[in-house]
């Protein structure tokens, strides 16, 4: 294929004349340093080339060579506990290579490594009718997961051998006879990124993804398959947020992407991921994660291809039959990216400078989550939820980003300054928050648990919502001027916020609660809810229940710290609210 000149060099972005046989998307190597880039637009034979690396020496009249294809990921055995770049490129390796802390610029290495062995155990025999997404074979990747090895998409056919055995990923491990004459195949395959994997059927998503989130399990559920927007001012706790769902949400894979954030953000996930424990398998949690890399000091236009690449090997491992969660860290960052490329491209700007297409753009990544039926004559159920974090300028939610987010999103959760500030960590604002699942989660959740779970909700919910009025009421005149129902429900709200709402990340129990215990807790809550208005109903006063109830209402805020194999302590509290009203309405407490 001929040669292109460089003809302009403006910052990420060049311009080359003579590529009449380029297209746009095509991957091209550019300059001495054969610098990885992206052909954006074709103007006749000049492309405009956005650089994945530092562009500073290119210079007019240095050569570009396209490679025909668009940017890809490679998909196969070795992909999980790595961390990779924005445009796959595994920085463990890097490091190893260059012996830098940085990404020097052209060097080509091989995003799965081609010297590691792997034993590849057949599912299928000789003379198997396969077609594309079956599973041929199976791969133990690391403790946890069965690397499953399935036909590429595209290709169908029957099984003309396969064995078991030792392979690279360079080794063909299995041949099939198609209409396009007998193909080899390794376990590798690879998939352009801006491209969704294709499925059989999709699915509305139902079933809840349990985070160990109280705040979020309970009030604003997210379901496998959803896709949640995050969006605060900086300090809220986004990213805090973020790490914890991919510590303890119940899905098998987790991709994290940090895109244009803190480099310590991401060196507190390469820290903490091997030490946590999944309590599901017993293993370190970074068995069952991929990390994508593209820190605020990385080149920029890798950061706009980093989410791509996270939702492709999400989708990958979603093919196989596994729930998988995607964090990206921020979008914002990434839709900075767009804006900075398309400011160089002249392109019409939009609201505050973001492209005209920054919306489709947005529904693009989100509408790529959700459950399907895989490709494959098995007949595989696989899930890809996508967790948005947004940073807003200012925590200025009307901006764009912020607002063509919550266009494509079903769940909202939407994180207070003035709470964090208050030091009430999640500081996700009950009041401003919403899921439009929760009505088929709470269904769910109610027949799993046996109890009227949506109602719960509701009534805690509601205590939540009236807290919030009666507020503004008790800073204009004061607390005395409160009914003895108000003030009851100024007590319990207290309880809900402190004792269930507000969870220490930092905690060794308090860090994530399951399903049963947060059923426990709530009920102890609501509990004491019922218990002291039927009390106040048969005569006592509010003053005599908030009075002797002190230690009691301590127990109940501080059962979150009861770890999960001692839940029988938190049945006891029920049995104590119970008693302590029934003496109270005796006059057993003056006594």
């Amino acid at each position: 294929m001929k040669d292109g000149k460089i003809i302009e060099v403006s910052g990420p972005l060049i311009k080359a004349s003579g590529m009449e046989e380029a297209a746009v998307r095509d991957i091209c190597l550019v300059g001495e340093l054969q610098l990885t880039g992206e052909i954006l637009e074709m103007h006749g034979d000049v492309a405009s080339i956005q650089v994945y690396e530092e562009t500073s020496g290119l210079k007019p009249g240095q050569k570009v060579v396209t490679t025909g294809h668009p940017l890809s990921v490679e998909l196969g055995p070795g992909m999980l506990t790595k961390m990779f770049d924005g445009i796959q490129r595994p920085l463990q390796e890097f490091l190893d290579t260059t012996e830098s802390n940085y990404l020097e610029r052209g060097v080509q290495i091989d995003p799965l490594d081609r010297t590691a062995v792997w034993h590849f155990v057949p599912t299928v025999e000789a003379g198997t009718q396969v077609s594309a997404g079956d599973i041929v074979g199976t791969v133990k990747e690391g403790a946890v997961i069965d690397h499953r090895i399935m036909v590429p998409v595209g290709v169908s056919g029957t099984v003309k051998s396969i064995q078991e055995g030792d392979f690279t990923l360079n080794d063909n491990v299995y041949v099939l006879d198609t209409e396009q004459g007998e193909q080899s195949f390794t376990m590798v395959q690879t998939w352009p990124v801006r491209k969704g994997r294709p499925f059989a059927e999709k699915f509305a998503p139902k079933t809840i993804m349990t985070t160990g989130q109280r705040v979020i399990d309970t009030f604003f559920p997210i379901s496998k398959g959803g896709a949640a927007a995050v969006p605060g001012p900086f300090g809220a706790g986004k990213t805090v947020v973020q790490h914890q769902i991919a510590k303890y949400a119940d899905v098998d894979i987790v991709v994290y992407v940090g895109c244009g954030e803190r480099g310590n953000e991401m060196t507190d996930v390469i820290n903490e991921f091997p030490e946590l424990i999944d309590p599901k398998t017993g293993e370190s949690i970074m068995e069952r994660t991929v990390l994508i890399a593209n820190t605020s000091n990385m080149p920029v236009a890798a950061r706009e291809a980093s989410v791509y690449t996270g939702i492709t090997i999400a989708e990958y491992f979603r093919d196989m039959g596994y729930s998988v969660a995607i964090m990206a860290d921020s979008t914002s960052r990434w839709a900075e990216a767009l804006r900075e490329m398309s400011g160089r491209l002249e392109e019409m700007p939009g609201d505050e400078g973001y492209p005209a297409y920054l919306g489709s753009r947005i529904a693009e990544y989100y509408e790529r989550a959700g459950v399907v039926r895989t490709l494959g004559s098995e007949g595989r159920v696989g899930s890809v939820t996508a967790v948005g974090a947004v940073s807003p300028p200012g925590g200025d939610t009307s901006e764009p980003v912020t607002q063509n987010t919550l266009r494509v999103v079903k769940v909202f959760w939407s994180l207070d300054a003035r709470l964090s500030q208050q030091r009430h960590f999640p500081a996700i604002n009950w009041l401003n928050s919403y899921s439009l699942y929760d009505t088929d989660i709470n269904k769910g959740v109610a027949e799993e648990l046996g109890v009227d779970w949506g109602k719960w909700v509701q009534t805690a919910m509601t205590i939540l919502t009236e807290e919030d009025s009666l507020q503004e009421v008790v800073q204009l005149v004061g607390l005395d001027a409160l009914s003895e129902t108000d003030k009851m429900t100024l007590l319990v709200a207290a309880m809900i916020r402190e004792g269930y709402l507000q969870q220490n990340a930092f905690d060794d129990v308090d860090t994530t609660t399951s399903a049963k215990k947060q059923e426990k807790m709530l009920f102890n809550i609501l509990t004491f809810n019922t218990e002291a208005r039927a009390a106040m109903d048969k005569g006592a006063y509010y003053q005599e229940i908030a009075e002797n109830t002190v230690d009691l209402r301590e127990s109940i805020v501080r059962s979150k710290f009861i770890p999960e194999d001692q839940l029988d302590q938190i049945d006891a509290i029920n049995d104590e609210i119970k008693a302590k009203m029934a003496e109270i309405v005796k006059g057993g407490a003056h006594a």
